[in-house]
């Protein structure tokens, strides 16, 4: 199974998150869905839905769900290269931090950053394969 990262669709920062490992996983390794699209109802059971946060949840290969700072640090060591050696910069921050910080951008998220036209970000054709309903 393909790790699937889950974005709040009407987030201008999830927006650029999903951008920044596009750019980084040359491999294609990751897909993306926006949350509460088809592709989420089919992945994630209904009672932990309620439970996640309306921002970045990472199904990894194995169904499991990491959510706030432990999603995105995976995600960027997923993206290989330049995203493993960030990965690794952010598992320097304990754990219960980087969830802090997190937390305390997003926020501020929506102030921060302008919210997008559409659910999917407007991407080149060699990503679009990697997005999910």
């Amino acid at each position: 199974m393909q790790p699937i990262l889950f974005y709040d669709g009407d987030c201008g920062l999830c927006h650029r998150a999903v951008r920044l490992l596009l750019r980084l996983d040359r491999r294609g390794r990751l897909h993306y869905a926006p949350l509460g699209g088809a592709s989420f109802r089919e992945r994630v059971a209904e009672p932990e839905r309620w439970c996640l946060p309306d921002s970045l949840v990472l199904c990894t290969a194995d169904g499991g769900l990491l959510v706030r700072a432990a999603a995105v640090r995976e995600s960027l060591r997923l993206a290989q290269g330049v995203g493993r050696l960030l990965a690794a910069l952010l598992g320097l921050v304990p754990g219960w931090l980087a969830d802090r910080l997190y937390d305390a951008l997003a926020r501020r998220r929506r102030r921060l950053f302008a919210r997008p036209a559409a659910s999917c970000p407007v991407l080149p054709a060699r990503w679009r394969g990697r997005f999910l309903p």
